[in-house]
């Protein structure tokens, strides 16, 4: 009897619940819950699906950095709306209002395949890929594995321009990366974003994307979850570089650079020989736009790792020039 109890563990799912965290997503657009077996386990990929008042064929799926949520897109979503734009915005599993499993193999390709199952789920057979950050190193990877869905692929300041581990930056140990995750506070992660994202300036509509990532780390059992994720990503971007794979993209593809930008994962805990030469986006946004064939790049030399919110109207005059163009 009790070999089978144990077979019968192997072999079932374990059912990982929908977060609980409370933080408020745009009331008009209600969240959804994408139900999928992955790793044995049954996860649950929190969406939203906003459909336009007129009809249309044309998908754009919004993909948010590690330190963002589905939430952050509101204002790229309102516009894309306005453009008559069906739009599908994730939160991945491990993060935001998703499953945080305490136990998961995170790789760019898992999550791609996750996102592909959400689509797959909501018949959307071919859609416009737009990632920021961590998501724009997932959608480089969504489109190496589906080119046939990804049409247009676009990127915004994303990471993994370089290869992190090749340039120098040690590995981590998981637990080490835990650690700091725990640290997390208002104050480290204010001084985080406001080197790196907003070019040392501040302005308080910010805070508000700073107290959703803290009220993440500080939702009690699903905080620490939260956290153990975070560093296993960590780790998946570090080892799991896409750069050597530019040149395989199919879809037509749009580079969105800050330059003032300097995000590298592994920086911090570098020798000060190898921190001097990673994430200088005014090199690596003209070599990743070299070697992705047909692309086209647009350099904001005075914005940093999140364009899209330092100077939202003219990210976005960017953006949907080159979609009009491109059709």
């Amino acid at each position: 009897m009790r070999s089978i109890t144990y077979l019968l563990a192997f072999l079932l799912p374990t059912f990982v619940l929908c977060s609980s965290w409370n933080y408020t997503y745009p009331k008009s657009w209600p969240v959804k819950y994408h139900t999928l077996t992955s790793q044995r386990l049954n996860l649950s990929m929190a969406y939203m699906d906003i459909q336009p008042s007129s009809p249309t064929t044309s998908t754009v799926v919004l993909l948010h950095g590690k330190n963002f949520c589905g939430a952050t897109w509101e204002d790229t979503a309102r516009r894309l709306l306005a453009h008559n734009y069906r739009v599908v915005i994730p939160d991945q599993i491990g993060f935001c209002k998703s499953s945080k499993p305490s136990a998961y193999q995170f790789s760019l390709q898992q999550l791609a395949s996750n996102t592909r199952s959400l689509l797959q789920a909501l018949e959307i057979p071919q859609a416009k890929i737009l990632g920021h950050s961590m998501g724009g190193m997932l959608a480089t990877r969504f489109a190496l594995m589906y080119p046939n869905i990804t049409s247009h692929l676009i990127l915004t300041n994303p990471i993994g321009l370089e290869d992190w581990k090749a340039l120098g930056v040690p590995w981590r140990a998981i637990d080490l990366s835990y650690a700091d995750e725990l640290k997390m506070n208002y104050t480290t992660v204010r001084k985080y974003q406001q080197a790196t994202y907003y070019v040392n300036t501040w302005k308080s509509e910010y805070d508000v994307w700073v107290n959703m990532l803290v009220s993440l780390y500080r939702s009690g059992d699903e905080g620490l979850a939260f956290a153990y994720n975070m560093a296993l990503t960590t780790d998946a971007v570090l080892t799991q570089p896409v750069v050597d794979e530019f040149a395989l993209v199919k879809a037509k593809t749009l580079l969105l650079i800050g330059t003032k930008d300097n995000t590298a994962i592994g920086k911090a805990w570098s020798p000060p020989e190898v921190q001097a030469k990673l994430g200088n986006y005014s090199i690596l946004g003209k070599e990743t736009a070299s070697k992705i064939p047909g692309s086209e790049l647009v350099e904001f030399e005075d914005l940093g790792h999140a364009p899209q919110i330092q100077d939202s109207e003219r990210y976005h005059a960017a953006l949907f020039e080159w979609l009009d163009r491109m059709g």
